[in-house]
């Protein structure tokens, strides 16, 4: 597995947002809640629940490393074996936030292991900008463009 480098970590930490008490994200399914910087299970496997009490920026970090070595994980296996640690660290935060079901049947996934310098690789990130109402999302926008930035970094 290619490491997880701290571009990775620093892009993730930058639109998910620190926050130390659970809270009900605005396009979470309703029983879903978050803490930190996006965790909704902690590393013992524990659903993160509205009554669970504040927690503090180091367990927070903490949270965040093992979801992010989670995510490498689980996408590892389907990513070509040459992809550089920037382009590992796009495709993982692209995972965290879509989850790694949406990036193993996207185009995107497809036109990394075809070509993984391809330049239609920064059109199939913005193909994931819509909410569930098929409207662009600002947020997502930017997120994407970073990730796109990132994967072509060398």
């Amino acid at each position: 597995m290619i490491k997880v480098n701290q571009a990775c970590i620093d892009l993730i930490k930058s639109f998910e947002g620190l926050e130390f008490k659970p809270y009900h994200g605005q396009h979470d399914p309703p029983r879903l809640f978050t803490i930190g910087y996006g965790t909704t299970r902690y590393p013992d496997g524990k659903w993160v629940s509205l009554s669970d009490p504040p927690i503090t920026e180091q367990q927070a970090s903490m949270f965040l490393l093992h979801d992010i070595e989670a995510k490498a994980n689980a996408i590892d296996p389907f990513l070509r074996d040459d992809l550089s640690e920037n382009q590992f660290a796009a495709l993982i935060s692209f995972a965290y936030n879509c989850g790694e079901g949406a990036l193993r049947s996207s185009t995107l996934l497809r036109r990394v292991n075809e070509n993984p310098i391809h330049t239609s690789i920064r059109d199939a990130f913005m193909m994931w900008v819509k909410d569930e109402n098929h409207n662009t999302v600002p947020g997502l926008v930017r997120r994407r463009t970073a990730e796109a930035d990132l994967y072509f970094t060398t």
